[in-house]
């Protein structure tokens, strides 16, 4: 069974069935037996055009569950208008899903569920699975958010900003289960970038292409959290870093500057150097100015403060530091590590055990306990 070839061709047959003038929740739950009857099917003997299979299958669905429902006798015209097997279009409509999927109307993770079941054709148990929820949990957010989409109009001009992040957010959420969201994120990514010329779309994909290089680096055996200077970088993805690179100075040469390009090209830079000390802090610094411009982030600013840190000296770094609210998450341990270059190591024992208790996850909590513990036991000695 070629799941791969399914997934691909989802978003293209949802499109086909809503440009013949079904809802988007109608034609999603269609589509979806169809991929279930393929499954079925296809093993024993695939079509030898499995797009319109898809087509005709998931159309005769639709039609099924209209006439069954009495309280959608408001389209059975539609009833009486099968097209005629054939080819199926070859009008992409993919991008236009993207835009329904990134409603403005949805919670953020609502957006990312419908984005995976919609346009990713993953199941709804694989994105319970991944997002570590109960199915029923995850069916009732995808059907509520289906229900909000229903109603759009489907060449409604779309926020390709809202786009991307719901994409960076999928990427962001890891992988655990027997799907791989980073994975995922890539592959729409990917999908997207084909539909859309858009420079900003290729940043996206050069830093989430960046920053997937160095996974399998990020994390020890045990499970606890490697930092970025004490990674392996003899084993990072060179092909991703390569290829990160590549459209990254593709974007860049457009001269349409956007927050993903330049915190691909911060990534890019870290790639690039052989080792840590060889790091160029100065340019990273530089680029971090310019995500501060476009962006306005608190978050921006607590990263630009590492930078200055390593680029002008910890003092410096804290400096920029005291411009921050002290409320803003991981500013206790950015100020933790500054401190303790500059040699404070009392003050920066206390902010590692106050960042520790913050931590928004296990692992970084127990890095954060571990360096609070190392320091406090030198000081000991």
């Amino acid at each position: 069974m070629d799941e791969a070839l399914l997934r691909s061709l989802t978003p293209s047959v949802l499109a086909i069935l809503v440009r013949r003038g079904a809802d988007f929740a109608a034609a999603e739950d269609a589509v979806q037996d169809a991929l279930i009857e393929a499954v079925r099917v296809w093993p024993a003997r695939q079509p030898r055009d499995p797009k319109g299979w898809l087509v005709t299958v998931a159309w005769r669905r639709f039609l099924d569950a209209t006439r069954a429902d009495a309280a959608r006798r408001r389209r059975e015209d539609l009833v009486d208008e099968e097209p005629a097997p054939g080819p199926a279009p070859a009008v992409d409509d993919t991008l236009q899903l993207y835009f329904l999927c990134a409603h403005p109307s949805l919670t953020p993770s609502s957006a990312v569920a419908l984005t995976l079941r919609a346009v990713g054709g993953l199941t709804t148990r694989q994105i319970a699975q991944a997002y570590l929820v109960p199915e029923a949990t995850m069916a009732q957010r995808i059907s509520r958010a289906k229900r909000t989409v229903s109603g759009v109009q489907f060449d409604r001009p779309g926020d390709v900003a809202t786009v991307l992040r719901v994409l960076y957010l999928v990427f962001n959420e890891g992988y655990s289960g027997d799907v791989d969201l980073a994975a995922e994120a890539i592959r729409l990514t990917r999908q997207l970038a084909a539909t859309i010329d858009h420079p900003e779309v290729a940043g996206l994909l050069a830093l989430m292409l960046l920053h997937h290089a160095r996974r399998a680096t990020r994390t020890a055996a045990d499970g606890s959290l490697v930092p970025l200077a004490e990674q392996d970088r003899i084993r990072w993805d060179t092909a991703s870093i390569a290829e990160g690179v590549e459209i990254l100075q593709a974007a860049l040469a457009r001269d349409r500057l956007g927050e993903f390009q330049a915190q691909a090209a911060i990534a890019a830079l870290h790639a690039d150097a052989p080792t840590a000390e060889e790091t160029d802090w100065v340019q990273i610094v530089e680029w971090y100015d310019e995500l501060a411009r476009l962006t306005d982030s608190p978050v921006v600013r607590l990263n630009r403060a590492v930078a200055i840190g390593e680029a002008d000296g910890p003092r410096a770094g804290l400096a920029a530091l005291a411009a921050l609210n002290d409320s803003l998450p991981r500013r206790a341990a950015v100020a933790a590590y500054l401190h303790e270059r500059d040699g404070d190591l009392t003050t920066a024992a206390r902010l590692y055990a106050e960042a520790a208790q913050k931590a928004p996850n296990l692992a970084e909590r127990d890095y954060l306990t571990r360096q609070a513990a190392r320091l406090n036991t030198g000081r000991g000695r």
